[in-house]
């Protein structure tokens, strides 16, 4: 755990510890100081705050965390993203700023510097990041550190664990992840690319799309069909995992051209007879799929909290504005028409807040299921969408300006209700394994 990190949670830790109510007289505070904290507890905070601090469910662990998180986005705000978009640059400050202080491997295992948190502390983290003004862009640049590598953690042999993990968590490498392929989409079974084995290495042939950092990446996260489809018992079989260095130079990496994020790269992999050293595989041959599974509930509820700090960037600038801006003599925020639809998205974000947070405390607890998850990632994404969208009409025609920043935030917000899964599948999920009811695709 990075002293920064420790610090900040000891510190957590003895806030938990204390006596509270009227016995903080005996720590020798003041009457005002009691007084704040009797307020603390029986108000709410006003979500035109910046990166309030005052959800009253938040583990103090969590409000740690947070208030740790939003320090360094204070250094990094809309302009900077706004910034960033027009440019093109992926955010190496923000990523620079989080890897020294120990933030990259807040899941990570202590022994290779990391935080050993729970998701529930990951998920405030990802919230805040996003929520600061920064979205899925700022979200997305250090994604992938957050949970990605949590095949390697549980499957990979200590050496691997020692060469891939630590610099990871150092911020000295980054990674993608190199699953979703053009021909398949979805249906990760059916994935064509073929690793063949060749001495001490795989020739792997095939292509990938999707691709999240790719141009900046120095390592990737990579399933491929080691057995062919026709000679397996069931689909999952036969597909294994490699963490590997992507090559440019072996590695045709085109980036495609997007509705937003401008800043992180989105990219189209091809190779041809990729030469990757057996060494590199994670776990045994043909059984990276279950690998790919034992992550996946995480990363939903880590993009649902990503999508829900932008929902809730969103709501604040639109708040702010309404209170504002006066047309007819009058503070357009005085309108039902304009007060009644950010109040609904206020209820719609903390709804999904509470089911997103929900889902990360029953991971941590060693739930496996699915269910809460996938549901909390669902109504995140959508939450966010309404507010997005909300904002963006709340602020008339200046909406449409980039200068208010609430055009890049709806952007931005199709990305949680695309990915990792589509809307679509997590209905079918719920109506399969929650509901019983027979499977639709």
């Amino acid at each position: 755990m990075s002293k920064a990190i420790h610090q900040a949670l000891r510190a957590s830790w003895w806030l938990a510890s204390r006596p509270r109510g009227p016995r903080c007289r005996d720590l020798g505070l003041s009457n005002a100081g009691l007084e704040n904290r009797v307020f603390y507890r029986s108000a709410h905070s006003r979500a035109t705050e910046y990166l309030q601090m005052h959800d009253p469910d938040l583990t103090d662990s969590q409000r740690t965390v947070r208030e740790a998180v939003a320090k360094i986005c204070s250094d990094f705000p809309d302009e900077y993203w706004a910034k960033q978009e027009e440019s093109k640059k992926f955010p190496t400050q923000l990523y620079d700023a989080l890897a020294k202080d120990g933030w990259l491997g807040i899941c990570m295992p202590s022994k290779y510097g990391g935080s050993e948190l729970g998701i529930s502390e990951a998920a405030i983290m990802m919230q805040t990041i996003s929520e600061s003004g920064g979205g899925m862009t700022a979200a997305s640049s250090v994604h992938m550190n957050i949970f990605g590598l949590e095949p390697v953690v549980k499957f990979g042999s200590e050496e691997q664990r020692e060469k891939y993990l630590v610099p990871l968590i150092a911020g000295k490498e980054r990674a993608c992840f190199g699953v979703t392929e053009p021909n398949t989409g979805l249906d990760t079974l059916r994935l064509q690319t073929r690793a063949v084995r060749d001495g001490d290495d795989y020739l792997v042939t095939g292509s990938k799309i999707w691709i999240s950092t790719a141009q900046n990446a120095q390592k990737i996260l990579l399933l491929a069909r080691t057995t062919p489809l026709e000679e397996v018992t069931k689909p999952s079989q036969g597909l294994s995992l490699f963490y590997t260095d992507l090559d440019p130079k072996v590695v045709e990496i085109t980036e495609i051209p997007k509705m937003g994020r401008a800043a992180v790269d989105t990219n189209m992999l091809f190779y041809n007879d990729w030469r990757i050293p057996a060494s590199d595989r994670i776990g045994a041959e043909n059984e990276g799929f279950k690998m790919i599974m034992h992550g996946m509930n995480a990363e939903r509820i880590l993009i649902g909290a990503e999508a829900l700090g932008l929902g809730y960037a969103a709501l604040r600038r639109a708040a702010v504005y309404a209170g504002e801006r006066t047309v007819f003599g009058r503070s357009i925020g005085k309108n039902q028409a304009i007060q009644h639809p950010l109040a609904d998205s206020w209820m719609q974000l903390e709804a999904a807040r509470l089911m997103i947070y929900q889902a990360a405390k029953m991971y941590d607890q060693g739930y496996q299921a699915g269910e809460y998850a996938n549901a909390g990632k669902y109504l995140a994404a959508e939450a966010a969408f309404r507010a997005c969208e909300r904002a963006v009409m709340c602020h008339g025609g200046m909406g449409y300006a980039k200068e208010y920043h609430v055009e890049r935030y709806l952007r931005e917000v199709f990305i949680p209700r695309l990915a990792p899964v589509s809307r679509e599948m997590i209905c079918n999920y719920i109506g399969e394994r929650v509901l019983g009811l027979p499977k639709s695709y």
